[in-house]
């Protein structure tokens, strides 16, 4: 099992157990996640679900050994997000770790996001020859426009404070001392009070996700691939700098 679950008074937690490629979103994690998430929607016991992590990454986005050789991946990862958007209990991922590229696609879609100091954020398409296409469906509406400029052209790592002031994340914090309070709101919310909160909340998210998905998901996959973006992927996996770069 590449998602681990556990529940303790009605709060159902998913770990994403994957560590020989950093929680990577490959084809059998993103299907164990789906499961995970339709299990707790049909629990009624669960209030909320907390998505976290093993090792020092939350998510490194694309599993690099599967790119480009499925062209229906982008789909895939909107799917997931989409879960989690539409899943009617709230999502709260709790992160201590590094997370890159469409990692920060499932992050944008949890309803709160926690993350500890050690923590790391880059969007890395543009070096890689791709972009942040499906990924900024979720992303674009929560994020200061200025900032998301800066990170999505530069791929600069930047941490859990800069993360939450440009609205990437909702606290910067050791997770055990912030999380407690957002853990016993939720615990105190009804089933119904906080499904239809949520539902305001995140009702942008889904017009731009209805809108956009085909339109981005073509681009991802065609940037995908391209024979520059192959390159870039390969250089990465070989750790050299990429042939536009020498």
């Amino acid at each position: 099992m590449l998602v681990r679950r556990s529940s303790e008074q009605g709060i159902t937690t998913l770990t994403l157990d994957s560590p020989h490629n950093r929680n990577a979103l490959s084809a059998r994690l993103v299907g164990e996640l789906h499961d995970a998430f339709a299990e707790a929607a049909a629990d009624s016991g669960v209030r909320a679900v907390l998505l976290t992590h093993t090792g020092n990454t939350f998510c490194a986005g694309a599993d690099l050994s599967e790119a480009g050789s499925d062209a229906s991946a982008p789909l895939g990862l909107v799917r997931l997000m989409r879960a989690v958007v539409e899943l009617p209990k709230p999502v709260v991922a709790v992160v201590d770790g590094h997370v890159r590229a469409g990692g920060l696609g499932l992050l944008g879609a949890c309803d709160i996001a926690v993350a500890g100091e050690k923590s790391s954020f880059a969007f890395t398409e543009a070096r890689l020859g791709l972009a942040p296409a499906v990924i900024s469906m979720v992303l674009l509406p929560r994020l200061d426009p200025r900032a998301a400029s800066r990170y999505f052209l530069t791929g600069e790592r930047f941490g859990a404070r800069e993360a939450a002031g440009m609205g990437l994340i909702t606290l910067a914090g050791e997770p055990g001392d912030v999380l407690g309070p957002v853990l016993d709101g939720l615990r105190r919310g009804s089933p119904q009070g906080l499904a239809e909160s949520k539902r305001l909340v995140t009702a942008e998210l889904l017009r731009v996700l209805d809108r956009d998905t085909e339109e981005l998901a073509a681009r991802s996959a065609r940037l995908f691939a391209s024979e520059e973006a192959h390159e870039g992927m390969t250089a990465f996996l070989e750790r050299r700098d990429p042939a536009w770069a020498r």
